[in-house]
């Protein structure tokens, strides 16, 4: 092929991606707003407590979820495999925000409140803030 030929393909492929690039971008946007009415649907009928079924198996489960993300970090990471480790770490660090959001916010008005709050300020979100901030070194 000529030198030519090589330059309208590779052309042709930064069209494609810059394209679906744009479209995940729209479909994000456009889902972002639509969650909008949906939270303040949500903000205006759930109700103030709620008598939850399953507790201990919703949070070990979570927690389960993230001793999987965190291992699969590990391994990845230790296999040198750039990708899966940053998608790994980048999940890890959303299930720690997560877990931190929800253990604060379901201790409010607790005396697990000081733990809730201790762990999250002191392990949970500095681990991810550290995730976050260690991905570009694992790609």
């Amino acid at each position: 092929m000529t030198e030519v030929g090589e330059n309208r393909e590779d052309g042709e492929v930064v069209t494609s991606i810059e394209r679906r690039r744009r479209l995940t971008l729209e479909l994000l946007l456009v889902c972002a707003i639509g969650l909008v009415p949906w939270t303040a649907l949500l903000a205006l009928t759930l109700p103030a407590q709620y008598q939850v079924h399953e507790w201990r198996v919703t949070w070990v489960g979570f927690d389960i979820l993230m001793v999987v993300a965190m291992a699969a970090t590990a391994i990845f990471g230790l296999r040198r495999r750039g990708r899966p480790a940053a998608m790994s770490a980048l999940a890890t660090a959303v299930l720690l925000i997560c877990d931190a959001w929800f253990d604060v916010s379901l201790a409010f008005g607790t005396p697990g409140i000081w733990v809730s709050a201790a762990l999250a300020v002191f392990i949970e979100l500095p681990l991810a803030v550290f995730l976050v901030h260690r991905v570009h070194a694992l790609i």
